[in-house]
């Protein structure tokens, strides 16, 4: 999948970058819309795009109409701190997918990508479900055999990207920019603790420690995941 996102804030561009890459996303960075629209308009290959309303150059609202006007309907999650009602209101009506408000959590961002990405794709039931356990992005709802799990914010990124990726391994690192994204003064043993946490609420074999390599999640033909 080939994202383009459009931030002119370069640390924010980063992180979001960063967060994306584990996902295998292809994600292509500009700063500004007018650089954005020509992109846009010459055709790239883009399945979504992550679009900044305060964009230097041209707005991001006015780039946004204008795309639509040429007829491109890639899918827009629109990235922005205009939180008022009315902002959100014109976002959607100027051809905006789905919108969310700055500050967010990268589980949320993540979440809400997927799920754009699979109702572009005719696909619309963006839970996921492994090994008895269900989890819903959108609506950060977790049930194991039926019955509702509440779980702290970290354990339900980490869940989730267990659940995306059943019988990948994960290093110790990779799971820390996964869950932290660029958060900073992560303790060093945070993951052992999420996964500990995780395994008590559900059940021991839940994620498998490969020692001296990471954690997994393994896919079982009786308890597959889809």
């Amino acid at each position: 999948m080939r994202i383009l996102l459009i931030e002119d804030d370069p640390s924010l561009a980063s992180g979001i970058r960063l967060a994306l890459k584990p996902e295998h996303y292809t994600v292509d960075h500009l700063s500004d819309g007018v650089s954005a629209l020509a992109a846009l308009k010459e055709g790239e290959p883009f399945d979504a795009v992550i679009l900044d309303l305060g964009l230097p150059r041209m707005d991001g609202m006015q780039m946004l109409e204008a795309v639509r006007r040429q007829g491109n309907r890639v899918p827009v999650l629109v990235l922005t701190a205009r939180d008022a009602v009315d902002d959100r209101i014109a976002g959607l009506d100027a051809g905006a997918d789905d919108y969310l408000t700055k500050p967010f959590e990268v589980a949320e961002l993540k979440a809400r990508l997927r799920a754009l990405l699979r109702r572009s794709n005719g696909q619309v039931n963006s839970a996921l479900e492994c090994r008895g356990i269900r989890l819903d992005p959108l609506t950060m709802r977790v049930s194991y055999q039926g019955q509702a799990v509440a779980l702290s914010r970290r354990e339900l990124t980490l869940l989730q990207e267990f659940m995306s990726h059943p019988g990948r391994v994960f290093t110790r690192d990779t799971l820390t920019r996964l869950v932290y994204g660029w958060d900073e003064d992560v303790e060093s043993n945070a993951i052992e603790v999420h996964v500990h946490h995780l395994r008590r609420k559900f059940f021991p074999h839940l994620i498998r420690t490969l020692r001296g390599i990471g954690y997994v999640m393994d896919k079982t033909d009786q308890d597959g995941c889809s």
